[in-house]
């Protein structure tokens, strides 16, 4: 690994030089691209290069000892070069762990579906408080949300929403959200006070625009219909809701939440096309799952991944064990932590899979 690094600031170099290209800077889209990828490649470059002057120093700092000093020098250099050798192993970690394969859908925007599941009335007003939070913590990021679609249901709660987040690197932070998700708490409409378990699913998609994943058009069937449901009285006099159904697959969206037919078939075959790839990609998955197991996962959405405990206020995410006594301050969107630690354990797997790899 440590052979790319060479290759890697000739890159930035290759990078910062092309910026200055009046040919490049007339050419708004390829300027954004390097742009993008100098900015990627900075920190990198620089962590790369103090590994590079560390690694001299420490040779120096050898040959020095390794000379006539006198006794208050050579303890001195020997201080130094400790120092350095840790500097050096810390270093190595951080650069193993920057130099990993990145997800190509990490930077990418995200489709998140929310469904309630088994417990009736109870799981659909779950999946609401899902929305909830995963809203109100892609508010804190800075990050956009646009509700695509919602069967809501008559006391408040959702069988079905989806909605698309977008902003930098969402899908990056929310990837691990793939799967069930369990609650215990007294429902309101239990007289007797006992604790009911229910579940939600969420499923987090990477966004696939037509320049990354194109549908053959002859291959989707589309209806036009009447909505109906929330929407206004307009759902009954026009024909708007658009229901796409991509043949070979057999995934059918449906999309009547717009006043135009033409929104709603925008928003339907955005949907579509992210959920037939996410197909696609979650078979390769499946097969690539059955030869060896991977570190936190992101495909198996019927693995019940973390559960909500009202009573005790604790969350629990079962993939690593962390457990949380702050269960009111995460469902109001404060899930940085339980994110955090899952991006750390992933990676920590990967770098220890790297390791056995090279001993």
């Amino acid at each position: 690994m440590f052979e790319q690094l060479d290759q890697l600031i000739f890159r930035f170099e290759e990078v910062i030089e092309m910026m200055s290209d009046p040919e490049i800077i007339s050419d708004s889209d390829r300027l954004r691209d390097l742009s993008i990828e100098e900015s990627d490649l900075r920190p990198k470059v620089a962590k790369i290069r103090r590994y590079k002057q560390v690694v001299d120093e420490i040779t120096d700092t050898e040959e020095m000892l390794a000379g006539n000093l006198e006794a208050e020098m050579v303890e001195l250099a020997k201080l130094e070069l400790s120092d350095l050798k840790e500097e050096k192993d810390q270093l190595e970690e951080e650069i193993k762990l920057m130099m990993l394969p990145a997800d190509p859908n990490d930077g990418k925007n995200i489709i998140m579906e929310i469904r309630g599941a088994a417990g009736g009335d109870e799981a659909q007003l779950f999946a609401g408080d899902l929305l909830t939070m995963y809203t109100k913590f892609a508010e804190a990021q800075g990050w956009k949300v646009e509700l695509m679609s919602a069967n809501i249901t008559g006391i408040g709660g959702y069988k079905e929403v989806t909605l698309m987040i977008t902003g930098e690197k969402v899908y990056s932070k929310l990837k691990f959200e793939n799967g069930a998700h369990r609650v215990q708490r007294v429902p309101e409409t239990e007289s007797q006070g006992r604790v009911h378990t229910s579940t939600a699913t969420v499923v987090v998609m990477p966004e696939q625009e037509e320049i990354d994943f194109n549908i053959d058009e002859n291959d989707i069937r589309v209806d036009i219909y009447h909505a109906s449901g929330a929407g206004g009285q307009h759902v009954n006099k026009t024909a708007s809701a658009v229901r796409m159904t991509h043949i070979p697959t057999g995934v059918v969206v449906a999309m009547q939440d717009e006043r135009s037919q033409l929104k709603n078939r925008e928003k339907a075959m955005k949907v579509l096309r992210t959920r037939v790839y996410d197909m696609l990609q979650s078979e390769k998955q499946e097969a690539f799952d059955s030869e060896r197991k991977l570190a936190v996962g992101t495909g198996d959405r019927s693995e019940r991944i973390r559960t909500y405990n009202y009573p005790q206020n604790r969350v629990t995410d079962h993939r690593i064990g962390l457990t949380i006594q702050q269960l009111d301050s995460i469902m109001q969107g404060n899930i940085d932590e339980i994110i955090d630690a899952l991006v750390v354990y992933d990676q920590t797997q990967k770098l220890e899979e790297l390791n056995g790899q090279g001993s």
